[in-house]
């Protein structure tokens, strides 16, 4: 759940001094940060990779069963280009992807500036957060839901739709199936504890 669009550039020392970033540093996106991301598509040559904690997770299981299409993901994105990309990008690695789609915020994406051997993340969450349940009640969802026999997600996205986690907990309890969660950052422990304690009896693997 919760996916970004990663825009990775090798930059100028100028884009860290412009944009007020650190080395070795990760940050959510203010308004001053936000030119940012066209800046880097029409200055630099960037690559562009599905990213987010738990999107990346799934891309790195997929690789690691070579089976295209073994594993899904969803999340919410835009109606835009930047949303486009990151289907072509998960799609590239073999991931099968079902977004649920909000026309009225842009797709998440996160600005990777890479100077030498350090980089600076600049996440705009944007569309990422903005997943509902309601998503989980398509038909093309509750298809990839019932056809799945593991299913995970992040402490992250317990900020955003924790009823849709603790759905899929009790599914795959139901169901005798996996399900695994990562805790992810202290925070999620701190101010969104009753979530978590919701959840735990419905999960197999904690990270």
């Amino acid at each position: 759940f919760p996916g970004l669009l990663d825009i990775s550039a090798h930059v100028q020392h100028d884009v860290f001094s412009k944009y007020g970033l650190l080395p070795g540093n990760a940050i959510l996106a203010e308004d001053k940060h936000l030119p940012l991301y066209n800046e880097l598509i029409e200055n630099y040559e960037v690559t562009y990779i599905a990213g987010g904690a738990t999107q990346n997770s799934i891309r790195v299981c997929q690789w690691m069963l070579q089976d295209k299409g073994k594993c899904a993901y969803s999340g919410c994105v835009g109606d835009d280009k930047f949303a486009q990309e990151l289907r072509a990008a998960a799609h590239r690695d073999g991931v099968d992807v079902h977004y649920m789609v909000n026309a009225e915020k842009p797709t998440g994406t996160c600005a990777v500036c890479i100077e030498g051997k350090e980089r600076s993340l600049v996440a705009n969450l944007s569309a990422a957060n903005d997943f509902k349940i309601s998503h989980m009640e398509t038909d093309d969802m509750k298809a990839v839901l019932n056809a799945s026999t593991v299913c995970y997600s992040s402490g992250f996205f317990l900020t955003v739709s924790p009823d849709t986690a603790l759905m899929v907990g009790k599914h795959c309890a139901e169901h005798n199936k996996i399900y695994s969660l990562k805790l992810a950052a202290p925070f999620i422990i701190e101010f969104f504890r009753q979530h978590v304690d919701a959840l735990l009896p419905y999960v197999d693997f904690l990270f």
